[in-house]
């Protein structure tokens, strides 16, 4: 095993590049030894399984588009950072497509708690929506609503769903302008099961 210089780090890496071009739902142990030139049983002493892979994998790659879309929205605010923001989350959807689909993946709690890149995701994403105002519980709701809105985006323009004449990019742009109009006039008041 040494003399393939396996480390968790390469291995994880090597899982991120097999997800963008096999799926990472075809990401198996049995492939990446095959890449390393090991057998199977060599992994273990880097990873416990399969789903501890997956995990690392999911915050590697989270912590990539984290780090990309603090890039972009580095020095803006408002509508200007929120579509600096979407931009580059939709360009790492599509450009990686298997990290991006490990980063919709449920990541145990003890794993992510001693993740930078987790407290970073948090960082740029709340702080963007505090600009708009918005406490909690709101910006639970707001993070809920941009993250499945764009990643339904995205999901649907990966796979061909959208078959309309327009063009995606335009549809695109007006999705960020209505999200821009709802944070900015995000409802206030009670809410949950205490408002009765």
């Amino acid at each position: 095993m040494a003399r393939a210089g396996i480390t968790v780090d390469r291995l994880v890496a090597a899982a991120a590049e097999l997800a963008d071009e096999v799926g990472f739902d075809k990401v198996s142990l049995s492939a990446l030894a095959r890449r390393f030139g090991v057998k199977d049983a060599s992994l273990y002493s880097h990873v416990r399984n399969l789903q501890e892979l997956r995990m690392r994998l999911a915050l590697l790659a989270g912590g990539e588009m984290t780090d990309r879309i603090a890039d972009a929205v580095a020095g803006r605010s408002g509508k200007e950072a929120l579509a600096a923001f979407a931009a580059a989350y939709r360009e790492y959807a599509l450009t990686h497509p298997g990290r991006y689909a490990a980063t919709q993946i449920h990541v145990d709690p003890a794993l992510a708690a001693d993740s930078p890149a987790m407290r970073r995701t948090t960082e740029v994403t709340y702080g963007l929506l505090r600009a708009y105002g918005l406490k909690e519980p709101d910006l639970t709701d707001a993070v809920r609503l941009l993250r499945s809105t764009f990643h339904g985006y995205c999901a649907l323009e990966a796979g061909g769903g959208f078959n309309a004449s327009r063009d995606v990019g335009s549809s695109w742009d007006r999705v960020v302008d209505a999200l821009h109009t709802a944070l900015t006039h995000w409802p206030r008041g009670t809410h949950g099961p205490e408002a009765g």
